[in-house]
């Protein structure tokens, strides 16, 4: 019996560092936040989950929006993917922007917007979303005068 007992002991100790080699680490869940690139209005934070957004390729980031949040009208040259990951995100189509207009997508709900298609956004309540998208990140303001960074350059 205790023959049996060492090459058993022996077995279990293999398997499990064999097992812990073929395991995978698990993704760290560790969010780098800083503020929104300037080209958003005040108040959004954003870390990037993969990619860069500054280069062409692939990127995904998660943007934090507090309650009462609004993104002006505008669009991208790229299609992206939003999921709705805490709150309500409000979103409509247009040129104009119109909270009666929006549609609510609560968490857990998704939707692509395509290339330079009319868009803006609101919350009611912080939100975050994820945006998956082609680099490098660009974002145009229907109306010039939305744009955050130009009433920022202004004396």
């Amino acid at each position: 019996m205790r023959t049996l007992a060492l090459p058993a002991c022996l077995m279990l100790v293999a398997a499990a560092s064999l097992h812990a080699q073929a395991a995978p680490a698990a993704p760290s869940t560790v969010l780098h936040w800083g503020p929104a690139p300037a080209v958003f209005p005040a108040g959004a934070k954003m870390a990037v989950l993969s990619g860069d957004p500054t280069k062409a390729g692939p990127f995904v980031v998660e943007l934090a929006m507090p309650a009462g949040y609004k993104l002006p009208p505008h669009f991208h040259p790229t299609a992206e993917v939003v999921t709705v990951k805490k709150g309500t995100f409000l979103y409509g189509m247009g040129d104009m922007f119109d909270a009666a207009k929006t549609k609510a997508m609560q968490v857990g709900d998704s939707g692509s917007i395509p290339a330079n298609a009319h868009h803006f956004a609101a919350t009611k309540v912080a939100t975050f979303v994820t945006v998956s998208s082609m680099g490098p990140f660009a974002m145009t303001y229907v109306h010039a005068a939305d744009d955050p960074q130009k009433a920022a350059a202004k004396p």
